[in-house]
């Protein structure tokens, strides 16, 4: 079986990785592998952390991908002879102030009524844990199944191990014969033919000709990448992620030393970075770990998430020869192993029991079929302590 898939980030390159792993002979269009979102991630991989209000039906899927990573981990690091930067490290959620740490009692209810391991302790057992925590966080939840790896590091070795098979071209249109997708048409003209098309273009799936409208949104985030002088490092051993003043902040610390900082989200539709996302993330940052102010910037970079109107994935096939992938927003990372398995699966046919009951009516993109034609919006205003691209 011959496979296209349009798209190199975590999700199309996951998918790659499955269908390769069942024989399919896999070709990848993408202009530019892994430079999307999937190089501006965190890759905090918290599915109790980004358990928040109105979107149960994400819980289950968050929770089925968290327990297929360290295979999925071990499996890619082995292939590939390389390091990702996975780490099983706890993450501390913090308090700002105290109506922040209100937010934080409820959201552990929430959290423990689904099944996660959350606890909460006072702001001075969380600095013995964290000496670099300031003295104003007034409280925090731990998570000690709530882990990291880093996506730069994954998508390369990805990239790496399942070699010379990327047209480095856009795809501009589907292909079409008798109502069934039969290959990709590309922006220099060509055309490559295929058994089956997976779109995993992330926000530019409709972008591409003859892909049925999808309502998807493009959600943008600066991410902060930072290195700690000598004399502080390490700055972190965990992931702190936070609430302050009611916003998301989190600082990623890598087992390598880099720290990452994000949780901006905006959909103007500005590509360029924001200078007040920049100052936003600093400052809050600064609240919960003050030292943060003394690292080095080494890198800052802007990208748009896929999100669709209920923050849930788009996954589902839309014609005999065509299935699409994308809408992950900001849970591609974490949701890597799961979207990648499943689309796999729905392209060779594979049995999709494994999956939490339901999940293909779940993620159908059928499910947006009478609102197509509208500009949706998010279901939930509400975001996790710390939310990510």
């Amino acid at each position: 079986m011959h496979v296209v898939v349009i798209g190199a980030g975590i999700i199309g390159l996951s998918t790659a990785w499955n269908l390769r792993a069942r024989g399919a002979d896999v070709t990848l269009i993408d202009p530019a592998p892994a430079a999307g979102a999937s190089h501006a991630a965190a890759g905090m991989l918290a599915p109790a952390a980004e358990v928040v209000w109105g979107q149960s039906p994400l819980y289950p899927l968050m929770r089925a991908s968290s327990e297929l990573y360290p295979d999925f981990a071990a499996e890619v690091a082995s292939a590939s002879g390389r390091d990702l930067g996975y780490s099983t490290a706890e993450t501390l959620v913090c308090a700002g102030d105290r109506a922040d740490l209100a937010t934080l009692r409820e959201l552990i209810e929430l959290q423990s009524a689904n099944g996660f391991e959350v606890s909460l302790m006072t702001g001075s057992a969380a600095r013995d844990l964290e000496p670099s925590l300031a003295p104003g966080v007034c409280g925090a939840v731990r998570i000690p199944g709530d882990h990291s790896i880093d996506p730069r590091r994954l998508t390369s070795a990805l990239v790496s191990v399942l070699g010379d098979v990327h047209v480095r071209s856009a795809a501009s249109a589907l292909v079409r014969e008798d109502g069934r997708t039969v290959g990709v048409a590309l922006e220099d003209g060509s055309s490559v033919r295929a058994e089956h098309v997976v779109v995993a273009a992330g926000a530019a799936c409709n972008a591409i000709g003859g892909v049925p409208d999808l309502p998807l949104r493009e959600v943008w985030g600066e991410v902060i990448r930072l290195r700690a002088p000598a004399h502080l490092a390490p700055l972190l051993t965990r992931t702190v992620r936070g609430l302050v003043a009611g916003r998301p902040v989190y600082v990623v610390a890598r087992p390598d030393g880099e720290l990452v900082l994000g949780a901006t989200s905006r959909e103007d539709g500005r590509s360029g970075t924001s200078a007040g996302g920049v100052h936003q993330l600093l400052r809050d940052a600064e609240r919960l770990v003050p030292s943060i102010l003394e690292c080095e910037i080494t890198d800052i970079t802007t990208r748009a998430r896929p999100g669709s109107p209920d923050d849930v994935p788009i996954i589902g096939r839309v014609d005999d020869g065509c299935v699409v992938s994308t809408g992950f927003f900001r849970h591609g990372i974490l949701l890597a192993p799961f979207g990648g398995r499943l689309t796999a699966d729905l392209v060779t046919g594979a049995d999709t029991s494994w999956a939490p009951p339901g999940t293909l009516d779940v993620v159908s993109p059928a499910r947006f079929a009478p609102h197509t034609d509208s500009h949706p919006q998010p279901a939930s205003h509400h975001q996790p302590a710390g939310s990510h691209p």
